[in-house]
């Protein structure tokens, strides 16, 4: 079986750059309507305002902290597409953490920008996509939610605390969901992935050869993610091909997290 989701419909958010914007440009490429959504308008516009309003791609700004907005984006691309059939939850933030400091706002901070957006999101699409398998009433699958997590939710990086905090509960939220949904034949998956090759990776590389050999060190594969293999990833999960999948957190991280990094393990 390919992985087709040719003329199915799909929200991406945190599409306005990097890996959203990966998914949602490889979606729209596999021949789905996309509409992507961010906070950053300006980035939307500068991406797609050549190709917003022709055939399958629109896009959307909008603070998805408000559950107004929330309810808005769904109803934009409801107008736009008539459905919707994929939803992937790919807005995240990374920020630093002082463990020690009570005043840290770091994991309310993601929570709310990351967590709490995700949930209510796809509370939201759930129900659309709930009304539209009744409405056709065949049977068969009625949507496939995607969430974007990291490896971080397995690992302890005090200084990025608050995010392998809001990593895990995102990784929780993903199978809690996936079993409240399947009786509505609803798939929700996640995908934890290490680094990734984006824009705001190389940007950090760029000068700093010893971090990159770092992570290469401590990836088995020895090499640093493509953003296209997170898309195929991504489209694998959202196409049929998956049918039977549901409640997985999909690891893509060259094998990083089977290392131990004691260089001598005392046991």
């Amino acid at each position: 079986m390919s992985f087709s989701i040719s003329g199915k419909t799909a929200i991406v958010t945190g599409s306005s750059s990097g890996i959203g914007l990966a998914i949602g440009k490889q979606f729209a490429a596999a021949g789905a309507n996309v509409m992507f959504a961010d906070t950053d308008e300006a980035a939307l516009l500068a991406e797609l305002g050549t190709q917003a309003d022709e055939s399958n791609i629109r896009y959307f700004a909008g603070d998805l902290r408000e559950r107004l907005t929330i309810a808005n984006l769904l109803s934009a691309t409801i107008d736009a597409f008539d459905e919707v059939d994929i939803l992937v939850n790919g807005a995240r933030q990374v920020v630093q953490t002082d463990p020690l400091d009570p005043e840290d706002q770091s994991l309310e901070l993601l929570l709310n920008q990351t967590l709490l957006p995700t949930m209510r999101l796809s509370q939201q699409v759930a129900r659309r996509m709930i009304k539209q398998g009744e409405e056709r009433d065949n049977g068969g699958p009625n949507g496939a939610i995607i969430n974007l997590s990291s490896i971080a939710a397995r690992r302890s990086h005090p200084e990025l605390m608050a995010y392998c905090v809001a990593s895990a509960a995102l990784d929780q939220l993903t199978r809690s969901l996936s079993v409240s949904l399947a009786p509505h034949r609803i798939r929700v998956n996640s995908i934890a992935f290490g680094s990734v090759m984006s824009a705001s990776m190389q940007a950090t590389l760029k000068d700093n050869r010893a971090f990159r050999q770092d992570i290469e060190r401590h990836t088995p594969l020895g090499r640093i993610a493509s953003p296209s293999e997170l898309t195929e990833a991504a489209q694998f999960l959202a196409s049929d091909a998956a049918a039977f999948m549901t409640g997985q957190i999909v690891t893509l991280d060259g094998g990083r997290t089977l290392l131990d990094t004691v260089e001598v393990p005392v046991h």
